[in-house]
């Protein structure tokens, strides 16, 4: 029996797939990439287990845990002015034109201009990213999308540049809630970055385990069947107590000692009275 791992583009589940292969060998996995409008139908039609999705999705019926931020770009054609810049804000894309629904990028859209003033032409026909990339590097227009999206569709004859006013957009992990399994709690184990060791049923014996100790801390049990009495807890006076008493020995250790000086030890620095000061020379 395999495991099913779908993954939007633009994600690597490389690091996951190659945990998994060491800690769960005996279960195969089966990953494959889907489009963004069936990243989340590949679960509700039972083609993946869990799916590596880019938010917003509607999450009914669904467990989600967020992983990480992407940051977005402009990508544009070779030699145009987004070149010279590190960065680029959306007042200096205003009178773009984007080769997407300009839904997709709210901020966008709200200061756009031909949106503004109605003259927005239509979209050429574009089947997909790679498609999309071509016009871009055609000079038709421009798009805003995830780092991770302009680097996997990247081509020589385009740039792209962090855009510094458009919200980040997140990758999690989806699953369906009713359907969760012991794979998949593996799995969000390894995306987490759970150790072996710290499982859940590792950690429900470990548990155990401290109980265990607690109680054989606590002392045996009095006399008249009761349990025993908790240990008494230091008080706070106590604890500072001991503290500045170890202060004071570490203190003591540190400081040199220092020998007595006595009147008449050699090499004294005390200048002394010249007993013919103040006698004339003349005698």
């Amino acid at each position: 029996m395999s495991f099913s791992i779908a993954f939007v583009a633009g994600v690597t589940p490389t690091k996951w797939t190659r945990i998994w292969g060491d800690r769960r060998p005996d279960v195969p996995l089966r990953v494959f990439r889907t489009e963004t409008v069936e990243q989340i139908a590949v679960l509700h039609e039972g083609r993946a287990e869990v799916s590596l999705v880019r938010l917003p999705i509607d999450e009914t019926h669904l467990s989600v845990i967020n992983l990480y931020n992407e940051i977005p770009v402009v990508v544009a054609s070779k030699g145009h002015a987004i070149e010279q810049a590190e960065t680029v804000l959306l007042a200096d894309l205003a009178g773009e034109h984007l080769l997407q629904d300009p839904d997709e990028v709210p901020e966008w859209r709200d200061l756009a201009e031909e949106v503004r003033d109605g003259t927005r032409r239509a979209l050429p026909p574009m089947r997909d990213l790679d498609e999309t990339m071509e016009q871009v590097a055609a000079g038709v227009g421009i798009i805003i999308v995830p780092h991770s999206i302009a680097r996997l569709y990247g081509r020589k004859d385009v740039v792209s540049r962090p855009v510094t006013d458009v919200a980040d957009t997140r990758i999690a992990l989806a699953w369906i809630t009713r359907e969760t399994t012991d794979d998949i709690e593996e799995f969000i184990g390894i995306v987490r970055g759970r150790k072996v060791a710290s499982s859940r049923i590792d950690t429900g014996a470990a548990a155990a385990d401290s109980a265990a100790s607690a109680e054989a801390d606590a002392g045996p049990v009095r006399n008249d069947g009761r349990p025993p009495k908790p240990p008494r807890k230091p008080k706070k006076t106590d604890k500072a107590k001991a503290a500045a008493k170890a202060i004071r020995v570490a203190a003591a250790k540190a400081k040199p000692a220092v020998r007595k000086k006595t009147e008449n030890s050699p090499g004294r620095t005390r200048p002394t009275k010249n007993p013919n000061k103040g006698k004339s020379r003349g005698r």
